[in-house]
């Protein structure tokens, strides 16, 4: 973990609102502009990160220094860690009580080798419970940037991610901002965004809380088909409205200059 820049979690109190989404892109943004990036799933009950990454088929392998990452191509530059890769059948279930995934999710912040890398991207499942608390404790032993929350517009998700605001503040997560999720309907012929749910919920939420707001992801049903076979949508769409927006959140980042436990506690704006 001494040797990852920056490590930042994915929440968000509502299931549903795309934290899986926003996680795989963003990994796939920050690899895709020359970074080392580490994306791990800790959704133990329903991990979706391999098929958004077309890694469904692979396996994790262990060495001397600790788990080996699967990565998404030679160059190395975006290494995954699941559960996914330990079950062999993606149809099996993870049926366990909360110690057994608890200790999961210590192997999993302590045991991977990820090597010199300059982000970790951690996807967490919706709530506030065992497996936020585990994989949040063991975060800020490492002195964590923080947490990206994200929502939707619909005020019912709004009101669901206040209670993830509270329990950042509970466990003392510094957050990073908010993404707007599903803001607006990109057309894929002429690429004009129509507001098909309510708007600016997200901004609004951030005022309230004076949390930053990093911006919106509209819905693309380009990228939801990338993400469904696996393909790399960057790669696909180069010009794409989502490429925009995810190179907007990461200007608005501010992360801490330096991540080595030492309680630096002095920000920097990202450079991309």
């Amino acid at each position: 973990m001494d040797k990852i820049k920056h490590k930042i979690l994915v929440l968000s109190g509502k299931g549903g609102v795309g934290k899986s989404t926003v996680s795989s892109q963003l990994a796939l943004y920050l690899s895709h502009i020359g970074y080392k990036v580490g994306l791990l799933d800790v959704d133990l009950c329903g991990p979706s990160i391999p098929k958004m990454m077309g890694l469904e088929s692979k396996d994790v392998h262990k060495s001397t220094k600790g788990w080996v990452p699967v990565y998404t191509d030679e160059s190395q530059k975006l290494g995954v860690i699941s559960i996914q890769f330990l079950l062999g059948d993606k149809d099996t279930p993870v049926i366990w009580r909360g110690p057994k995934k608890n200790s999961m999710i210590k192997q999993f912040i302590d045991d991977v080798n990820w090597g010199e890398i300059d982000f970790l991207i951690i996807d967490t499942p919706p709530g506030t419970s065992d497996e936020h608390i585990s994989v949040t404790e063991e975060l800020l032993k490492h002195n964590p940037d923080g947490a990206i929350l994200v929502t939707t517009p619909q005020a019912v998700s709004i009101s669901d991610v206040k209670k993830e605001i509270s329990f950042c503040n509970a466990m003392k997560l510094p957050i990073i901002g908010i993404i707007e999720n599903m803001s607006g309907y990109v057309c894929p012929h002429c690429s004009e965004c129509t507001n098909i749910f309510s708007s600016e919920g997200g901004k609004l939420l951030a005022e309230q809380c004076n949390i930053k707001f990093l911006g919106k992801l509209p819905i693309d049903p380009n990228l939801s088909i990338c993400s469904e076979r696996g393909i790399n949508y960057f790669t696909e769409y180069p010009n794409s409205s989502t490429l925009a927006s995810l190179k907007s959140f990461v200007d608005n980042f501010n992360l801490k200059s330096n991540n080595n436990n030492n309680n630096n506690n002095n920000n920097n704006k990202l450079k991309v």
